[in-house]
């Protein structure tokens, strides 16, 4: 028997997945909802899957990658939202999500956006740069500690120092929570920073500053400026240790390291012991190893090319032949020398003798006297022709000398100052003058009248002429 045909319109499955879609989409195209981040997933694409939560439900939502890149915090379980986008559905798991195309905190949002407005501030001015960053020492002597000395940070940071590698630590108890917290946070950093070398409190090779986890208004001493600052100019390497994993202060970024927990933090600053003794016993053994093949290498490599050398007799043989045979001709040949330089010695000994010598002198005197009866007459010529050179040098002398002048019947005109007179125009009427002609002076007055008495000085005799010396004549 068959039932009644129906006018009800089937559906295939891909048909009303399809259909719900479009109503979905068509009705919350656009959407604003306020709840809880629950299971946050970052993809390795950059896609981000999360659940946004109520007391009551909850609804699966993703941000695709090029919106999430965008946004100025990070998604975390438990922050409450308010995002913006449309709802759908997936198909394939018959499921429907919200696609997030906005995201901004929402208990928060106030404090979130003064951090994130304070760290960009801070960041513009070059407070986060890498290249400020300074490398943690390998091994520090001394660790100073800013944190509570009653919470369990300091006992957790203490404990693992002291199983990796016990170091002398230094505490500086601080308020890691509240409205007095930052300034203490900041004065502790200032203060280790401030410790002479060489004092009573030594100064500490690396900073630890650290907290455990909790709200963002619990950790929020460490988003204050001046901490910022002040970890930003620590001249000691700084760890932050703030807060866990997934807590994220400024302080982070100003640091020279960040630890995710306060144990992290104290095995970032120390290595393990027993590590390093294990790799320095291993490094001994393996330099052991190392010259005990090198000498027994070299060993071998001597004996290889002793092996190629010859017998020392076969290289010394030849030698000592040659040394003998020179040693057989010494004899002959240091008496041939010796008859050789004889012989060359009674030769010059000869040459030598008293009558030789006499002969040889008085050859010598006669070419001597030979020579200057020959350069007597050169001589002779030379001194002759020097007396005329000078006698006409002389007559040149004379003939342009001023009593030349006045002997040819001029006369020298001096005014009353025995100043030379150039010129007419420098006398005037009753001026005294003196005439000086060749044989005496005679004084006058321009224009007429009696000559005043004229101021003789009694001439120096000239001197005679010293007579040349013998064999050469003097040109002056």
């Amino acid at each position: 028997m068959t039932e009644p045909a129906s006018n009800v319109h089937e559906y295939s499955v891909s048909e009303l997945a399809r259909s719900l879609k479009r109503t979905v989409e068509e009705t919350y195209g656009h959407v604003r909802v306020r709840g809880e981040l629950g299971r946050v997933i970052i993809a390795k694409s950059g896609h981000v899957y999360l659940d946004m939560k109520d007391e009551s439900a909850v609804i699966d939502a993703v941000m695709w990658k090029g919106l999430a890149s965008n946004l100025s915090f990070r998604p975390e379980e438990g922050l409450e939202v308010i995002v913006e986008g449309r709802l759908s559905t997936y198909p394939g798991r018959s499921k429907y999500q919200l696609i997030i195309e906005k995201m901004e905190p929402a208990g928060a949002g106030a404090l979130m956006a003064l951090l994130e407005a304070r760290k960009k501030a801070l960041a513009a001015e070059g407070l986060f740069a890498p290249e400020r960053k300074r490398p943690i020492p390998f091994l520090p002597r001394v660790i100073g500690v800013v944190t509570s000395p009653t919470g369990a940070v300091i006992r957790d940071i203490l404990h693992r120092l002291e199983d990796r590698f016990p170091v002398h630590v230094l505490l500086w108890p601080v308020l890691v929570q509240g409205e007095q917290a930052a300034g203490q946070i900041a004065a502790a950093i200032e203060g280790f920073n401030a410790l002479e070398p060489g004092g009573r409190v030594p100064v500490p090779d690396v900073l630890i500053v650290a907290r455990g986890g909790g709200s963002v208004e619990d950790l929020w001493a460490f988003n204050e400026e001046i901490v910022v600052r002040a970890a930003a100019a620590s001249r000691i390497p700084l760890i932050s240790a703030v807060g866990h994993e997934t807590d994220t202060t400024l302080i982070y970024f100003a640091s020279d390291r960040r630890a995710p927990t306060p144990t992290g933090a104290a095995e970032i600053a120390v290595p393990v012991r027993r590590e390093l003794a294990e790799r320095a016993s291993a490094l001994g053994a393996r330099l052991t190893r190392s010259l005990t093949r090198l000498v027994d290498r070299k060993g071998a490599d001597l004996r290889s090319a002793a092996r190629a050398l010859p017998r020392p007799d076969a290289l010394l043989g030849e030698a000592r032949q040659r040394l003998d045979y020179a040693a057989g001709q010494l004899d002959s040949a240091l008496r041939l020398r010796l008859e050789r330089g004889r012989g060359r010695l009674d030769a010059l000994g000869g040459r030598l003798r008293p009558a030789a010598l006499t002969r040889d002198i008085a050859d010598r005197n006669r070419r001597l006297a030979s020579l200057a009866a020959r350069l007597a007459p050169a001589e002779k010529r030379a001194r002759t022709a020097r007396e005329r050179t000078l006698q006409a040098l002389a007559a040149r002398l004379n003939s342009v000398s001023h009593e030349g002048v006045l002997a040819r019947g001029f006369a020298l005109v001096t005014n009353a100052e025995g100043k030379l007179v150039r010129a007419a125009a420098a006398l005037k009427d009753g001026d005294a003058v003196t005439l000086e002609f060749k044989d005496a002076k005679r004084g006058a007055v321009i224009g007429g009248g009696a000559p005043p008495p004229p101021k003789s000085a009694p001439r120096k005799a000239k001197p005679k002429p010293k007579p040349p010396a013998a064999g050469q004549g003097s040109l002056f």
